[in-house]
């Protein structure tokens, strides 16, 4: 049996689950995090938003940062003992119409009418690759990010149980969104390990080109995680009752 976390982006499962997959992997549990968001762009043809995330990130070319996210994506799961399997789905900041205009100027935003059909897309290649036995987490959407939202969607559709759990750090920010997007859910509180919580902020901490977008510092970033898990004892996960 795998637990496969299904990450919207190359740092989504670390940042909100680093800890538990930490101490899955220290009890023989096999732990997979599928990227869906990660392909890779026309190398020439990049939006005034994609460009100035781009400075942001320290990296100059599309391909300079797929290959760099991707890189960090796996130094962050060796450190949690998980396995990394990426696809080719482009992210909302790179993602065109049938005319070529650009779809997204914001990632908090809703999924478009032009992208209908983008769930289903990603539930198939899920669901090709999925044995029997698998276990799937799903982050929540909070905070409304148009990826998060999608692959939510497109697990949905797998008709499937899934685990779902909380989108850090946008529920830090969005808090009011975790009642809603809970709303007839079963929580569930699992207990993180001291190992498991220094490797999670160390996880975290492998993402270096996305520190600054994430967090105000290091320092803040571990103040946040320690408050969030012991504020409920654990970390927290939701399920659909019945």
């Amino acid at each position: 049996m795998r637990w496969i976390y299904l990450s919207p982006h190359l740092d989504d499962a670390s940042l909100s689950a680093g800890g538990w997959i930490y101490d899955q992997t220290r009890a023989d549990n096999p732990v997979e995090i599928w990227t869906f968001m990660c392909g890779y762009p026309p190398a020439k043809n990049l939006s005034p938003f994609a460009q100035y995330l781009h400075y942001q990130w320290g990296m100059a070319s599309a391909r300079d940062v797929i290959n760099g996210r991707r890189l960090e994506d796996k130094n962050s799961a060796s450190i949690l003992g998980a396995k990394v399997r990426h696809f080719n789905f482009l992210d909302c900041i790179y993602r065109q119409d049938k005319t070529g205009d650009w779809l997204y100027f914001d990632i908090y935003s809703d999924p478009l009418p032009q992208e209908a059909d983008l769930p289903a897309k990603i539930a198939e290649t899920i669901s090709a690759r999925l044995k029997p036995d698998d276990k799937l987490i799903c982050q929540l959407g909070i905070g409304k990010h148009v990826d998060h939202v999608t692959i939510r969607r497109a697990a949905e559709l797998l008709g499937r149980p899934l685990h779902y759990v909380a989108d850090i750090p946008y529920l830090f920010s969005f808090p009011e969104h975790l009642k809603p997007e809970t709303a007839g859910m079963k929580k569930k509180v699992e207990r993180v390990s001291r190992a498991g919580l220094k490797s999670w902020k160390e996880a975290i901490l492998a993402y270096e080109s996305q520190m600054s977008s994430l967090f105000k510092s290091p320092r803040a970033m571990r103040i946040q995680i320690n408050q969030y898990l012991s504020e409920f004892n654990g970390l927290r996960f939701w399920t659909k009752k019945g």
